[in-house]
């Protein structure tokens, strides 16, 4: 089977490419004070005589162009990219001469900048072939904040009241960090990456062979800043949170405050990096339950109130070097350390009622008081280390690694107490975790340009082990010592190692731009559970195609079409046949049988531009098997048994919008909607339950900005979930408002900023959601209230502005199971 897999590999990619064009301009366009490549410069080739247009490009990912098929003669060459000067260069071509004009030099525009940074009015999407890349620096709501609040202004992305993130309604997905993976569900990671040191969000939904296919909702891509010119560049932010408005009466009034600071230091061959941060962020919340549960001829209905509050510690440093010897050789080295801790409190008043369906009457009935503390603590340490060696004939080889170790622990306590005295327990279980975690990733890449198309092959190494050790104890009354439950301790062990080789073919003509590639993964999963000798392998061979087209119909129209497949691996707690004491109402534990999500991503778009703006407009089918979710069953009267499980398969119909638009001068208007169909059918629990369910779903996410002066600066956002819905149940809509007032001075590079967050005026239920599940014996429903009305205060200042990509690193492994 491999050798079968390797020859089609090599046949589909053996590209014979006989490319012989003496008459030829070919160069490289690059930024003259860094030296970096600019990606998607356009270029022109004139005439001399009457300065007519005989052939145009853009520049590749290298900062690469060549322009072939041209007559002897004289000409001009023009380079144009935003925010840069325009580079004209006169030349001569002979016949048969292959003109290398090696590397053009382009100077910033100081005059474009300082009219940037004063007006805040440039673009807010800008669409490449396989993405689409947002200015983060455009969503003032976000300052101060994390990557969580720069993604819920995506059109295409959603956070809901537990934090979850979702893109085109998929909570997987795949995360780069300046083109980097790291493989996490966006939770941990994104709420420890301040929103300051971020210069772009790309959304890529139909990724190449290139990437990992990991991440069944596409790719988010997150480039942070640098310094933009040799010399020292300093951004630095601090934020304060103003006392709450309404805080429920938690035990605990919130706090939040936090600094984040990135310094950049080029000169001649190097480049250095640091960037830290600290984040305290709690939240003040409320919950109302109500739980309802049928065993024989039993009903027991224990509905609740009471707090359910955050707090959460973040802080993290990074540090990162670059070292260019020559024009062909290029060394970098990275460091990541983070520290993550949250406290979640749930203090629950319960009434408890038993009553026998038969004869009516009421056979049981207490009400207690239900405190459970849940702790989560991470520590994540990583490096990397890259090369890359361009030859002679610009391919460029790159040999990339990564190490990373991460310790992850924590406690759930959880106590029933009497209502009447809260010294007097009922009833106290406690359950421990500690994991530690190791990964690995080597990668070799190769890349040859062909003119005006470009070849690429690679081959990547990944492995992560995870060894968990899982306690559950317990005891009933105030004087019987905490006692060992065997049934729910023991030991995880899992092994996850992944070998991938890719080729993708890549090109583009006068009006289209393509790029088609082929993926071959084989895979393997190794689940030990202890103290028992029970072992769950899994190995899987898989071929994840993927292509995408863009078209130029004319200078304001084109259109584009994509195809991937990827995979969702789930992460190693689900996989924990182990049961945790989530809370008093609920048992959770995972599954080692669990297959990955497939799905197959494809799309058809038009983008449109005119004089004050753009628009957009993309229909999306996705097809999704052995979808993962977490379904209940009852356990006990008063506990339900939360279990992750393959639940069939699911389809999703999609359209996506985006309209970025100045109606007035001074007023910036970005619109962006996601609507679609989601259509989910299998079974549970050994064909006893048998499910169809359908919703149609959308979302809107809303920014304004006015001018109200070169240096007064007014926005309002709105991001708005509707109702959905899920294998046993739904989640209610889900909104928050907000809005926003940033000054600048001294040139912009100092900015203040008052945020007024989770806008309610006393009459929105913003910040709040809703969640039902039910089955034949079973049915629950909960509303989470998160802290409303909000105030921040922000202060920025930037000194030789930050504003091109800092390659600092992350974490990779850890994050995601955190």
């Amino acid at each position: 089977m491999k050798r079968f897999y390797s020859t089609c590999f090599l046949l589909v990619f053996s590209l014979a490419t006989a490319y012989a064009q003496t008459s030829a301009v070919l160069g490289r366009i690059a930024d003259a004070s860094t030296r970096q490549p600019l990606e998607y410069a356009s270029v022109t080739l004139h005439l001399a005589a009457d300065s007519a247009l005989v052939e145009g490009t853009v520049t590749n990912a290298e900062g690469y162009f060549e322009i072939l098929k041209l007559k002897p003669g004289s000409y001009y060459l023009q380079t144009f990219f935003m925010g840069y000067k325009t580079h004209r260069q006169p030349l001569r071509l002979d016949r048969g001469q292959r003109l290398d004009l090696g590397t053009l030099a382009m100077a910033v525009d100081a005059k474009v900048l300082d009219a940037v940074n004063v007006t805040g009015q440039r673009a807010a999407v800008t669409t490449q072939l396989d993405r689409q890349i947002y200015r983060a620096d455009q969503f003032q709501s976000a300052v101060g904040g994390t990557a969580v609040d720069v993604l819920r202004n995506m059109p295409s992305v959603t956070v809901n009241a537990e934090g979850e993130v979702s893109l085109r309604g998929s909570s997987g997905f795949l995360v780069l960090l300046n083109g980097k993976p790291i493989q996490s569900d966006l939770v941990a990671l994104l709420n420890q990456l301040p929103a300051n040191a971020i210069e772009n969000i790309e959304i890529i939904t139909t990724p190449s062979a290139r990437y990992d296919p990991d991440g069944k909702g596409g790719i988010i891509n997150i480039t942070t800043r640098k310094g933009a010119s040799d010399g020292f560049s300093v951004l630095a932010n601090a934020q304060l949170g103003l006392p709450s408005v309404q805080d429920f009466d938690n035990a605990e009034k919130p706090q939040r405050y936090g600094a984040d600071l990135t310094l950049n230091y080029r000169r001649d061959k190097w480049d250095i990096s640091v960037g830290g941060n600290y984040l305290r962020n709690d939240i003040a919340g409320r919950r109302e339950g109500d739980v309802r549960t049928t065993i024989g001829n039993r009903l027991t209905r224990f509905p609740s109130v009471g707090e359910r509050s955050f707090d959460r510690y973040n802080h993290s440093a990074r540090a990162s070097v670059a070292y260019e010897p020559s024009k062909t050789d290029a060394f970098s080295a990275g460091f990541y350390y983070g520290h993550r801790t949250e406290y979640r409190l749930a203090d629950i008043l319960y009434n408890n009622t038993t009553q026998d369906l038969t004869t009516g009457q009421t056979i049981g009935q207490i009400t207690y008081f239900n405190s459970n503390l849940v702790k989560k603590r991470g520590e994540f340490y990583s490096g990397t280390f890259d090369y890359t060696h361009t030859f002679a004939n610009k391919a460029t080889l790159m040999a990339s690694a990564l190490y990373e170790y991460d310790y992850l622990d924590g406690y759930t306590k959880n106590r029933n107490l009497d209502e009447r005295d809260f010294r007097d327990t009922l009833q106290y279980t406690l359950t421990t975790t500690a994991r530690p975690l190791r990964g690995y990733r080597a990668a070799l890449d190769y890349s040859l340009p062909l003119g005006t198309r470009k070849l690429e092959l690679g081959y990547q190494y990944r492995n992560q082990q995870d060894d968990g050790t899982f306690v559950y104890l317990e005891k009933e009354g105030n004087f019987t010592p905490l006692v060992l439950f065997p049934e729910f301790t023991g030991s995880i062990n899992v092994d996850n190692q992944i070998h991938s080789l890719y080729s993708q073919y890549s090109g583009r003509t006068r009006r289209l731009e393509y790029l088609a590639g082929l993926r071959f993964e084989y895979a393997t999963r190794d689940v030990r559970v202890g103290p028992g000798t029970q072992t769950f392998d899994l190995r899987l061979t898989n071929l994840f195609p993927s292509v995408n087209l863009l078209y130029t119909f004319d200078d304001h129209l084109k259109g584009k079409a994509g195809y991937s497949r990827r995979v969702q691996r789930t992460n190693n707690f689900a996989l924990n046949p182990l049961p945790e004491r989530e809370h008093s109402e609920t048992l959770e534990q995972g599954d080692p049988n669990l297959l990955p999500e497939f799905v197959g991503l494809s799309e058809l778009g038009l983008i449109r531009t005119f004089d004050k703006g753009s628009w957009f407009a993309t229909l999306y089918h996705q097809q999704i098997t052995n979808v993962i979710n977490r379904v209940n069953s009852v356990y006990a009267d008063t506990i339900l048994n939360r279990i992750f499980t393959n639940a069939g398969t699911a389809r999703r119909w999609g359209l996506e919008l985006g309209l970025d638009v100045e109606p007035v001068k001074g007023w910036k208007l970005y619109l962006g909607g996601n609507l679609y169909d989601y259509r989910i059918r299998g079974q549970l629990f050994e064909n006893t339950v048998v499910f169809n369910n359908n919703s149609l779903v959308y979302s809107l996410n809303g920014n304004s900005s006015v001018q109200l002066s070169p240096t007064l600066t007014w926005q309002t956002n709105l991001n708005y979930l509707s109702r959905r819905i899920t294998a046993q149940g739904e989640d209610s809509r889900f909104v928050i408002p907000n809005t926003s007032l940033k000054k600048t001075f001294l040139k912009g590079r100092l900015a203040t900023t008052l945020q007024w967050q989770n806008m309610s005026l006393g009459l929105l239920k913003s910040n709040e959601q809703r969640i039902t599940t039910s089955g034949l014996d079973f049915f629950t429903t909960t509303n989470y209230i998160l802290e409303k009305d909000i105030f921040m205060l922000n202060v920025s200042y930037s000194l030789n502005q930050l504003s091109k990509r800092s390659k600092l690193p992350t974490n990779e492994f850890g994050e995601k199971e955190f």
